[in-house]
């Protein structure tokens, strides 16, 4: 038997038996051994090693901050409508006897649009004012010979009812007449043609269609969660997709919600003088509404959470990043507008993306708007 194969055998046993169940006093013997503390400079403990756990601080740059009082507004989309539309008919039967209004003609209240031919009207009531008079001379004369004794009480009272009869009649007749005349109820502008001569008209034929455009209604929908920070009376700034500008005031705001939108109508009115703004045109109306404190940060500022969130990182007090959650009131060229924070915050405006909450940071502060 060989005794090298066995000696090598032993001597790798007893090494391996070293390293495995004896390794803190093998790392000792070789000076490789921690030392609990060693002492500083002003004779305080310090640990040798760093803890292997430490992070090191993450660089950002971050802004103070302060809330201002801003004038802020509900943005609305809709569109402008005509203050009053109404479409005229005709209430009896008759041919147009009259040239007819000019589509697009401004008339005020009252003008003639359409008139029908009055044919046996007239005489009607010629003969319903005769059937007056001779009752109002029959019911006279009742009444005289009631008072001397010569007529009963029922005679004067037939006499009475013939003569209301009568007036009643002639009423009837002058209401048939006046119908033929069909007349503007406001002033406006007329939409659409008018009936010409010969044209027969029946009951609830269209004579015509008018539009009341001064002042002008502009219509739209705010949104459930803004409409308790409007009022009516509020002045309200308007633009149309042609640019022209104008302002009025809100005059109407629902009150029951679309059952599929979430929204309340809103209506304002706006002076339309030269009647220049059209019917159905695109409007974005900004309505005025209390003002509130809020912050002016940089859009590049905003970040979300893990929960998508919108909100904005801080420089907490233990130089931790902290996250906020804000709601957005506007935009505008300097930056975006935010409620939601504290009166004065350190915002994180470079490197928000790389840290979460409790993260250590090492914070370089510079000036608000730089």
């Amino acid at each position: 038997m060989r005794p090298i194969p066995i000696i090598t055998a032993l001597l790798t046993v007893a090494i391996l038996f070293i390293m495995v169940f004896q390794r803190e006093a093998l790392r000792d013997f070789v000076g490789l051994g921690t030392p609990a503390t060693t002492v500083e400079s002003d004779g305080e403990p310090a640990p040798a090693d760093r803890d292997a756990d430490a992070v090191d601080p993450v660089a950002v740059v971050a802004m103070t901050s302060q809330a201002q009082d801003i004038d802020t507004g509900v943005l609305v989309r809709g569109e402008t409508q005509a203050m009053r539309s109404v479409t005229l008919v005709s209430e009896t039967t008759g041919r147009v006897s009259a040239p007819p209004v000019a589509k697009g003609r401004t008339v005020a209240e009252g003008d003639i649009l359409c008139e029908l031919d009055p044919g046996t009207r007239e005489i009607s009531v010629v003969q319903a004012e005769a059937q007056v008079a001779e009752a109002r001379k029959n019911l006279m004369a009742a009444e005289s010979l009631s008072v001397d004794g010569f007529a009963s009480e029922t005679r004067v009272l037939s006499a009475r009812s013939a003569f209301e009869s009568a007036q009643a009649g002639l009423e009837q007749a002058k209401a048939a007449l006046e119908d033929t005349k069909i007349t503007a109820p406001f002033a406006g502008i007329i939409e659409g043609d008018v009936p010409e001569i010969g044209t027969l008209l029946q009951p609830g034929g269209v004579c015509a269609q008018i539009v009341q455009l001064d002042p002008m209604k502009l219509v739209g929908n705010v949104a459930e969660a803004s409409v308790s920070r409007i009022d009516t009376g509020a002045q309200v700034g308007a633009r149309l997709a042609t640019g022209e500008q104008m302002i009025g005031q809100l005059s109407f705001i629902g009150r029951s919600a679309d059952p599929v939108t979430r929204t309340f109508r809103v209506e304002a009115e706006v002076p339309n003088p030269d009647l220049a703004i059209r019917a159905g045109q695109a409007v974005e109306m900004l309505i005025a509404s209390t003002g509130q404190r809020a912050h002016l940060v940089p859009q590049s500022a905003l970040t979300l959470n893990d929960a998508g969130d919108l909100g904005i990182r801080t420089a907490g007090e233990d130089d931790v990043a902290t996250f906020m959650p804000v709601d957005l009131v506007r935009d505008s060229t300097d930056g975006v507008w935010v409620t939601g924070l504290p009166e004065t915050v350190d915002v994180i405006v470079v490197g928000q993306d790389y840290v979460k909450d409790g993260v250590p940071i090492s914070v370089e502060y510079r000036e608000s708007g730089t």
